[in-house]
């Protein structure tokens, strides 16, 4: 490690982290002249402040794009700029619902795309498990690839390569054509969701700006899966299973329009030497877990199959660490990890995707296999769980962002979200008013919880990072999430098969539904276990003090207002 990465590492265990270190107006507010970490800094070096160098300020003040700092707050010409940043809010929104949405959507569709192309049952998981394995693999490359290249390149990349995957898999003709197109797809995925992140970090800096724009972003990936499920049942259903593939290009070429629209930002500033067995490690570590997991759901956590893959990604992800601590130019720093607010924002998400992952799939089965529902009766019913997910990402999460902790958003959310999976935990084969006395209930509480503990999430786990390390952090949080998802399916699935299998009904007379219920509501305790300990687990890394600037401090130096 050179010694500017030195300097920088000093100056970043100094800082604050997870919430904006100043807003605009008050005093001792210097503007971040990164603009990469997306806040506000305190100003430092005053009489009893941190001794920070000249070489460091130096070493930290790199172009890079230009923040927002809120709509107004200069001059005509600013007005205008942070009008043009609000662009970047809807393209980025649009990548984000397709990454989100094409890991639900091909789901309800799948029994039309095996009868249609001649799948196996052994073999037709591929056309879910592909995506996954892609964009789960190589997330953490494109998240350096975004840097290397520059963020707003990368995603009109991963724009245009995800539509030409999306529509190539829905002219398939056959089963290995479909399965090309999805792994294609988590390809462009990969560079396209850390890109879209770090976009939408360097754009808002401003308190409240940073609060809506993550709102909503953090709404559209809180109401995607929901939303995918929704979709997939009503094309399936009334046009045709391959439309849930077509549908994604005029998504991703509209998006593509407003990419000119958004900030320029600068790539990295690279030595050209790339961290090849950590690119190498990563994305065979990552892709070996992640179907371990998806080996479990049909084989069982005890096979042998399933213990040796999972053996083998725990062995390539250790490798992984082993490598980048010692490497000249990581590919994932492990300052990323080892930040103990950013790291309980990371377990935090991880969790709650393990838990709302097993959530969506049990829905589906119990309103189908249980309730009679159809698959579009079925994906309407979760529209409940979307919309308590917007109100908790736009109007709750959104408005309180940067004017109460980031503690205080997660640790309520995570709550709530169990209480609904507590909700559904009550539930036999002979309840009554099922819809209004359970399934609604659970799925606004659930909702409200994803989408409370999203938009903060997202804002930790980027802040507070130097420019070149902002598509890197990015994909480490979309990891959290693919790896939580993936694992909260076959854990759950895995539980509820088991307990079914086990059940034995008291007495006789049992319905014929019971055991399956049964199987659904000990999976669902597990979830809410699960949710639980999430609140404990992150709850000693979030509530950390932030430190304020002192009197010296906010008396040195002003940033003076634009006229």
């Amino acid at each position: 490690m050179d010694a500017r990465d030195t300097r920088e590492d000093a100056l970043d265990s100094r800082e604050g982290f997870g919430e904006d270190r100043a807003t605009p107006g008050k005093s001792g507010a210097t503007r971040d002249p990164r603009g990469g970490a997306g806040e506000d800094r305190a100003t430092r070096g005053g009489p009893g402040g941190d001794r920070a160098t000249r070489e460091d300020r130096e070493a930290l003040e790199r172009p890079g794009p230009e923040p927002v700092t809120g709509a107004g707050t200069g001059g005509p010409a600013d007005r205008a700029a942070a009008r043009r940043h609000w662009w970047t809010l809807p393209a980025v929104s649009a990548a984000q619902l397709l990454v989100v949405l094409d890991g639900t959507i091909v789901n309800i569709a799948l029994p039309a795309a095996q009868d249609a192309l001649g799948m196996s049952d052994a073999s037709r998981q591929w056309a879910i498990t592909a995506y996954a394995l892609a964009f789960g693999g190589l997330l953490l490359i494109g998240g350096r690839v975004s840097s290397a290249l520059g963020h707003r390149r990368t995603f009109l990349i991963g724009l245009l390569g995800f539509a030409a995957a999306s529509a190539l898999g829905g002219a398939a003709v056959n089963s290995g054509m479909l399965f090309c197109a999805r792994a294609l797809q988590g390809v462009f995925a990969a560079g396209l969701a850390p890109a879209g992140l770090s976009l939408l970090t360097t754009a808002f800096t401003g308190p409240r700006e940073r609060g809506r724009a993550f709102g909503v972003f953090a709404a559209v990936g809180a109401a995607g899966s929901a939303v995918g499920l929704i979709a997939g049942g009503l094309l399936t259903q009334y046009v045709s299973w391959r439309w849930c593939l077509y549908v994604n290009v005029p998504v991703a070429l509209l998006a593509a329009l407003g990419t000119p629209l958004m900030p320029r930002d600068r790539p990295a500033r690279q030595d050209g030497r790339l961290d090849v067995t950590g690119a190498l490690l990563s994305a065979a570590g990552f892709a070996t877990v992640v179907h371990a997991f998806a080996e479990a759901e049909p084989h069982g956590w005890g096979s042998t199959r399933v213990l040796a893959w999972l053996a083998g990604g725990v062995l390539l992800l250790a490798a992984f660490v082993a490598v980048e601590v010692r490497a000249a130019r990581p590919l994932l720093p492990m300052r990323i990890l080892l930040h103990r607010a950013r790291a309980g924002a990371l377990v935090a998400i991880t969790l709650l995707f393990v838990a709302m992952f097993g959530f969506y799939l049990f829905m589906s089965y119990y309103t189908q296999t249980v309730l009679g529902y159809s698959p579009v009766q079925a994906g309407l019913t979760l529209i409940v769980n979307a919309l308590a997910a917007l109100v908790g990402s736009l109007l709750i999460a959104g408005k309180l962002h940067g004017r109460v902790p980031p503690a205080a958003l997660i640790l309520p959310g995570l709550l709530a979200a169990a209480l609904g999976m507590f909700v559904l935990t009550r539930l036999t084969a002979d309840s009554m008013h099922v819809l209004p006395l359970y399934l609604t209930p659970a799925l606004v509480l659930t909702g409200l919880g994803l989408g409370c503990v999203m938009p903060p999430t997202a804002g930790l786990a980027t802040s507070g990072v130097r420019p070149h390390d902002i598509g890197v952090a990015s994909a480490v949080y979309h990891s959290s999430q693919q790896l939580g998802a993936a694992l909260g399916v076959a854990l759950l699935n895995t539980v509820a098969a088991g307990a079914a299998a086990s059940y034995r009904p008291p007495g006789h007379g049992a319905l014929p539904d019971a055991a399956t219920v049964h199987g659904y509501t000990t999976a669902l305790t597990v979830a809410f276990g699960i949710l639980v300990a999430a609140v404990c687990l992150a709850a000693p890394l979030l509530m950390t003090r932030t430190p304020r600037p002192t009197g010296a401090e906010a008396g040195e130096r002003r940033v003076p207002e634009a006229r």
